[in-house]
Formats: structure tokens, C-alpha cells, sequence
């Protein structure tokens, strides 16, 4: 089995709690908007925004992948509602809240300092297609980590 590590090293392990997904099936591009919209975030305000997203009664405004993105007035600009990601990142959230539960810390006063989506290993597919050829159907899979700090 492979061991991953954390991509931020320099925290205070007694006031600071991590936790992560590993090679999980969902969009990096989308899951990465979603890590920026929770950074610096209470994890309460951050779990009721991705129940939002799920509820499709907020959206996430899409920075940095947003060409041929419709715009929105909520958003002021590109935005969208990344349901899937939405539901992996609330576990991840939950997994989190346990973890401080278990390490002794306070959950009502965890801040989000760091969330990052990283991409994983790439699954190959093909389509076979006319005349004996075939096309690639590639599935990026993305790792997730969350740490939050007691403030």
C-alpha cells in the first residue's frame, strides 16, 4: 500500500487537525474551486455552503477553469454547482470533525487553513470506435486533504 503524506508541513500538531481522501473518482478542476470557496472558513459556515451546493441553492464561482462557463448574477461571473465533489468534501468535513472530536478540540472554533485537491493517478479507457481504431476515455482520480486549526 502507498503512504501519502500532507502537502504542509509547518502546523502546530497540538491546536491543528488533518484529514484526506485518497484517489477518489471526481472532477479536479471543479473539487479544486470548491477547496478555494471553504479556505479560511469556520467548519460549520463550510459544511452549510456544501449543503447548499448539494441543495443547488448556492453556487461556487469558478476562478480559474471558466471558459465557455455561463455567468451568473449570484457569482458575478462563471459559477456553477459541483454537486459531486460537494458530497466527497462534506464526508471529508464530517471525517474532520471526528477527528478533532477524538483529538480533544473544540469543534465549534475550527478555522479551515489549508484545503487543497491534488490530481492522482490516471485510469485508461478506450472507446472502440469504426475501422478497428479506438479513442482514449481517461478518469483523472484526486486526492483531497483538509486541515483546520483551533483558533
Amino acid at each position: 500500500m502507498p503512504t501519502w503524506g500532507y502537502s504542509v508541513q509547518d502546523l502546530d500538531e497540538s491546536r491543528t487537525v488533518k484529514a484526506s481522501l485518497r484517489e477518489v473518482d471526481a472532477s479536479p478542476k471543479w473539487t479544486r474551486e470548491l477547496c478555494a470557496a471553504i479556505k479560511g472558513m469556520n467548519l460549520e459556515d463550510a459544511k452549510k455552503l456544501l449543503e447548499d451546493v448539494i441543495a443547488k441553492r448556492r453556487m461556487i464561482p469558478y476562478r480559474r477553469y471558466r471558459k465557455l462557463r455561463a455567468h451568473h448574477s449570484e457569482t458575478k461571473g462563471p459559477g456553477g454547482y459541483p454537486v459531486k465533489p460537494a458530497k466527497l468534501l462534506l464526508k471529508l468535513l464530517e471525517s474532520l470533525e471526528a477527528n478533532a472530536d477524538f483529538k480533544g478540540l473544540d469543534t465549534a472554533r475550527l478555522r479551515i487553513v489549508h484545503a487543497a485537491a491534488h490530481r492522482g493517478r490516471v485510469l485508461e479507457r478506450f472507446f472502440p470506435r469504426a475501422f478497428g481504431r479506438a479513442s482514449p476515455h481517461n478518469r483523472t482520480l484526486i486526492h483531497v486533504e483538509v486541515i483546520a486549526e483551533q483558533y
